[in-house]
């Protein structure tokens, strides 16, 4: 004899099914999308590496502009330069900015990093495309939105991009199709641990 409230349960997961199902069976297009991952906790560049391991395991090529870091090896790009004909592995940055100090010089780090970033935004053989800490780069104006915004609505049809870093500009928000924010809850640094070999290098 099944429970009362082993029998609610049941009844409530049933219900959530049905839910679900309807909301796949509607679910009927394909097309590239535009992921925004913001917010000031951590991961957001580690969500888009795992988006990339999960594309190299259906087939898929991907291209990656590093706006910001770049003045020290990080684990993800001695990870996937491995597979030089899957990625396109770029590290444009010059590290974080308050390190340059410089404006005109992130300007113009950033505009190469731009140039770059266009050539793959406009190769079809690119499945996605992952311009990490794009969001920082906007944020701080060493590119004009306006270009930026553009050049993503040219973007073949069926190609994914995903843009990272902190302080999303509410225009790519509106764009994008997903939209993730990741809360800084509680963070080691805080705490006076230095970043570590796998978690954040």
């Amino acid at each position: 004899m099944i429970e009362p409230r082993d029998r609610r349960h049941r009844e409530r997961m049933a219900r959530k099914q049905a839910v679900v199902d309807e909301r796949i069976a509607q679910a009927k297009r394909d097309k590239g999308l535009l992921l925004v991952i913001t917010g000031n906790g951590k991961g957001k560049s580690s969500s888009a590496f795992g988006m990339i391991a999960r594309a190299l395991g259906h087939g898929m090529k991907v291209g990656v502009v590093q706006f910001i870091k770049g003045a020290f090896s990080t684990g993800e790009e001695i990870f996937f330069r491995r597979f030089p004909q899957e990625v396109q592995y770029h590290v444009m940055g010059e590290g974080f900015t308050w390190v340059t100090q410089d404006r005109q010089r992130d300007i113009q780090a950033a505009e190469a990093a731009w140039d770059i970033a266009r050539v793959l935004l406009d190769d079809p053989e690119l499945q996605m495309v992952v311009l990490d800490e794009l969001n920082i780069v906007l944020k701080y104006g060493y590119l004009p939105l306006e270009r930026v915004l553009a050049d993503l609505d040219r973007r073949p049809s069926g190609q994914h991009v995903i843009i990272t870093g902190r302080g999303a500009k509410p225009e790519l928000i509106e764009r994008a199709d997903t939209v993730s924010e990741v809360v800084n809850v509680k963070h080691a640094f805080a705490q006076g641990i230095r970043a570590q070999k796998g978690i954040e290098l």
